[in-house]
């Protein structure tokens, strides 16, 4: 319990002093040892916490689940408490990305109508660690084989994640320390789930071939890239010439913005790390969607910068196209 309250602490040392922190609690060991912690640590901070917990209508009793987290968080001091159902048919993707869109839709929009200033999220060092596996199947890139930040804002709301250094097993000696039973939610151990066969069977059999710092070392391994990643996307920034850059932001000697396009010359004399970065971003800009944005799209961008050979216009996701004309890439009708 000690280790879950220092990780909170932590995290909520960093926030504004004025306003409400809600944690997001499923009811599992995880979710349900953050916010037991964070009920102890916010009301000796002084800081008001609320509880949000989203009813995702998947499984049989899940309202009922809600109900329950809802009703505990009421007693040990939470205030404001919402249960929140959503819908997860009819949205884009798979079944886990469908409901991650929106659980995460339903967490800001608590955030917001409750001015917080934050919401906390209960990934643990295990969760990164099979992250980082997922990424490396995917042929991932840095970007993601950093996992997931222990800060990220997502439609102006700060979701922190203070449980990255924490490991799953100390949650569940948490929660029975306090006498609580958390809730076994049955996609963990659902084999149709590529996340659930990593739990299972791939990260066991890593941590049995090569020694119980296996898990550790994912997660280093993430908290290294992701070091990095903001570094290029840092400089990547500066090349483009974003506004009200960070004092400590790196300079670049020539930034690629050219009018209404990006300079062939500039962008050709970047690193290619830091190129494929400014095109990801700059795609982003023209109204490209992040999450249909895929490094073969960033790839048709830097072909027309390092292998021009007269080729057409690039389609990016929706529906924006860009060529190169007069040394510049340009968005084309």
């Amino acid at each position: 319990m000690a280790a879950v309250r220092v990780a909170v602490r932590r995290a909520l040392a960093g926030l504004p002093p004025a306003g409400p922190v809600l944690v997001a609690c499923s009811g599992g060991a995880d979710s349900l040892a953050l916010a037991a912690a964070t009920a102890f640590v916010a009301s000796r901070l002084g800081r008001p916490a609320g509880l949000v917990t989203v009813d995702h209508g998947l499984q049989d009793g899940s309202a009922e689940r809600a109900t329950a987290v809802a009703e505990w968080a009421g007693r040990v001091g939470f205030d404001p408490v919402e249960a929140v159902p959503v819908t997860v048919a009819g949205r884009p993707g798979g079944p886990e990305a469908a409901a991650r869109q929106a659980r995460y839709q339903a967490l800001t929009a608590a955030a917001r109508r409750h001015d917080a200033v934050a919401v906390l999220l209960g990934h643990t060092r295990d969760d990164q660690a099979e992250t980082v596996l997922l990424a490396l199947a995917r042929g991932a890139g840095p970007r993601g084989l950093a996992g997931m930040p222990a800060r990220r804002e997502l439609q102006g709301v700060p979701l922190l994640r203070p449980l990255l250094d924490v490991s799953r097993a100390q949650t569940r000696d948490a929660c029975a320390a306090l006498g609580l039973t958390p809730w076994q939610d049955p996609h963990n151990t659902d084999p149709s789930y590529a996340r659930a066969r990593v739990r299972a069977d791939a990260l066991p059999a890593l941590v049995a071939a090569l020694g119980d710092g296996v898990v550790d070392n994912l997660a280093r391994t993430a908290r290294l890239l992701a070091a990095d990643t903001a570094a290029l996307d840092d400089l990547a920034a500066a090349a483009l010439g974003a506004p009200q850059p960070r004092p400590d932001r790196v300079a670049v000697d020539r930034p690629v913005r050219d009018g209404g396009g990006l300079s062939v010359v500039a962008l050709a004399g970047l690193p290619g790390a830091v190129r494929s970065r400014v095109l990801h971003a700059w795609a982003r800009e023209l109204g490209a969607p992040p999450g249909a944005l895929s490094h073969r799209h960033v790839d048709a961008l830097d072909a027309l910068v390092t292998a021009w050979r007269g080729q057409g216009a690039t389609a990016l996701p929706g529906g924006v196209r860009v060529g190169r004309r007069d040394g510049r890439l340009v968005p084309v009708d």
